[in-house]
């Protein structure tokens, strides 16, 4: 029996998962990523898929997800906030790494919104958009299961739009590592939370934490949140307004709060141009493992 092989390429860890057909997981491997060094980390997605793959005991069709996306023409890496990947042939020297075996690679948010739509909290829809709100702002679009790409390749880079309905203190915004200003992932990522927070207490402290001030009534706390809200739900208002998925999911280290789930649909709503939005906001049932599940699901059409 073929197995699943499914690599989630971050910018933080490795990690690698072989699974059955039927989305039984069998092995699950993580490792922390050689951050900034581009053949370290092409070796260690090798090596992880290979060792996934021996401890299977079956032969795996590997599937990648990276933190960026490939040009389709050149296949030279672009738009990844892993720096040490752009300019790189992403595909072509994994395959070399793995001594000339065939792999298919995707956006990681792409693989996010496949996994849900396969078998996650999107199953049952057919236009699932998946976002990430995690150290940045990634997005992925699925139809009927699939990764849903482009022409160009660059389908849900919603993370790189600039942030709808801006007052004056939001512009022209912060810089950001793709060179514009202002982008939505430099407001509504973990690290815009976070930084929001610092820029009026001049304390960096973590999510969680600012969470926890809200939620024992600290008012600044309260403030910053509220504003995310409706910075987030600005943003997504013009993906409904565009796309109109049949659900948002929402996934990365932002989603755990189960105050958007209550407070993020009324926002969405009053951004948006229909008077009316019933569409489901979710949080991604698989997790931090949705990601490399969705890797594995790239070869589902072989199965």
């Amino acid at each position: 029996m073929t197995v699943l092989i499914g690599v989630d390429w971050g910018g933080t860890k490795i990690e690698a998962l072989a699974m059955r057909p039927d989305g039984t997981e069998l092995v699950r491997i993580r490792k922390d990523t050689p951050a900034g060094d581009y053949e370290a980390c092409v070796r260690m997605v090798a090596d992880l898929a290979l060792e996934a793959e021996a401890r299977s005991g079956e032969t795996g069709l590997i599937g990648i997800g990276i933190p960026g996306s490939v040009d389709p023409r050149t296949g030279i890496a672009k738009g990844c906030n892993s720096t040490w990947l752009l300019g790189r042939h992403v595909e072509q020297d994994v395959v070399a790494a793995l001594g000339g075996r065939e792999v298919r690679l995707e956006n990681d948010a792409d693989c996010l919104a496949s996994s849900e739509a396969i078998d996650g909290a999107g199953a049952g829809h057919r236009v699932v958009f998946a976002v990430i709100l995690g150290t940045g702002n990634g997005a992925g679009i699925a139809i009927d299961g699939r990764p849903h790409s482009g022409p160009n390749n660059s389908a849900g880079e919603w993370g790189h739009s600039p942030l709808p309905y801006p007052d004056l203190t939001e512009i022209p915004g912060t810089p950001c590592y793709c060179g514009k200003h202002g982008c939505q992932e430099t407001w509504t990522s973990g690290t815009g939370f976070q930084n929001d927070y610092a820029r009026h207490t001049g304390r960096r402290i973590k999510s969680p934490e600012i969470m926890a001030l809200n939620r024992n009534g600290d008012r600044l706390a309260k403030l910053v949140f509220e504003r995310y809200v409706d910075r987030l739900a600005r943003g997504l208002s013009v993906v409904a307004n565009t796309l109109d998925p049949d659900i948002f999911v929402l996934g990365g280290g932002m989603s755990n709060i189960d105050e958007l789930y209550v407070d993020l649909p009324e926002r969405i709503a009053h951004y948006t141009f229909s008077p009316v939005f019933y569409t489901p906001v979710v949080k991604a049932k698989h997790g931090d493992s949705s990601g490399v599940r969705g890797a594995a699901w790239l070869w589902k059409d072989r199965i």
